[in-house]
């Protein structure tokens, strides 16, 4: 029988009352050198990712190559309807007539970037993700209602348990928690 083994330091968090005690604190945390971090409130901070250096350009790439794939399936799709699936001659009008096929393939471009941001950005998050061990920290459900949290990951290069939270005291948050991983797969 394998000896089970104990908690995973998984990293640190702090709590904090308002935004902006989280995004200052962040950009101290930013300008400390730490990579590894991420911030949790109940609603979306704009400044955050700036202060933390989150932002991720990939997804407006996604989103323009998203829309263009929708732009050319409509118009592909019509032609070939209109000229080989089912061609009708209204009038000696062309087969293709581009100006007939604008709506439909303005509404393709359209739901082919909205699809590509809704499921590129949940790609690019990492979600969903049905477990965290931040969600095991005592008063972390506050997240999602009244209360700002800023997290450093242990696996970041600059991360020593007691400099590292002592660097979180010293930003004044109301906690500073471990945040532990009780689970075996490592």
């Amino acid at each position: 029988m394998e000896a089970k083994k104990g908690p995973y330091l998984y990293g640190l968090i702090a709590e904090f009352n308002n935004e902006h005690e989280v995004v200052e604190a962040a950009k101290k945390v930013k300008s400390a050198g730490y990579t590894k971090t991420d911030a949790f409130s109940p609603f979306p901070m704009h400044a955050i990712d700036h202060a933390l250096g989150i932002w991720d350009p990939r997804i407006k790439w996604f989103i323009f190559c998203g829309g263009l794939f929708g732009c050319i399936f409509g118009f592909s799709m019509q032609s070939y309807i209109s000229a080989i699936d089912y061609p009708l001659n209204v009038g000696g009008r062309p087969m293709i007539s581009w100006p007939q096929f604008i709506p439909v393939t303005f509404e393709c471009t359209i739901l082919g970037a909205a699809l590509t941001a809704v499921f590129g950005m949940m790609a690019l998050n990492g979600l969903p993700q049905l477990y965290h061990p931040v969600f095991s920290v005592p008063g972390f459900e506050r997240a999602s209602q009244d209360k700002f949290f800023l997290y450093i990951e242990s696996k970041d290069p600059k991360f020593q348990l007691e400099a590292t939270k002592k660097l979180l005291e010293e930003l004044g948050p109301n906690a500073v928690s471990i945040v532990e991983d009780m689970r075996d797969d490592h």
